[in-house]
């Protein structure tokens, strides 16, 4: 029997070279008290592991996988393939990478049938924003925070807009 575990977003690597990246979809997770973990799953190194792990993510209890990876970038669109649940990858820039543009390509252009939600190299804080929106279409408590934190960020563009007008006078006045 598959344990369930409490976590709703799954967050995966190919390796831990990936992880000071992937900690930022963590670490906005946590903000909103949303359970998650956190793992290593290889595509080319442990290729059972990945089976296994995408096969079992929905019966497991997640509802959301995050996936990163560099270089040829295939976990996010392998897991993508072997699970019915949302995937969002995270092209990474990685020592082996031509500038991230491998990666990026790798996870954006996947075949009809297999979708991937892309976000932008490195933007593992946007993976976890938006693997949260997603929960948020059916969690009326995470839409809830989902609104403050969007209120927050307006407020504080706001306020660094006034602070530079009182150093570069401004005639722009919104009504």
């Amino acid at each position: 029997m598959t344990e369930k575990t409490s976590a709703k977003i799954g967050i995966i690597m190919g390796s831990d070279s990936d992880l000071p990246i992937m900690q930022a979809a963590a670490q906005v997770i946590a903000e909103f008290n949303v359970a998650a973990e956190l793992t290593i799953v290889s595509a080319h190194r442990t290729p059972e592991r990945l089976l296994q792990y995408g096969k079992m993510a929905h019966l497991r209890g997640l509802e959301v996988i995050i996936a990163g990876a560099g270089g040829a970038a295939h976990l996010p669109g392998m897991v993508a393939s072997l699970t019915p649940l949302p995937v969002i990858g995270v092209p990474i820039l990685s020592s082996n990478s031509i500038d991230g543009w491998d990666s990026v390509l790798s996870i954006l252009q996947m075949p009809v049938g297999v979708p991937v939600a892309t976000v932008a190299l490195n933007g593992a804080k946007n993976a976890g924003l938006l693997a949260l929106r997603i929960l948020a279409a059916s969690n009326e408590n995470i839409r809830e925070q989902m609104l403050s934190y969007q209120e927050e960020m307006a407020q504080s563009v706001l306020t660094k807009a006034e602070q530079l007008r009182h150093l570069y006078p401004c005639e722009f006045k919104p009504e």
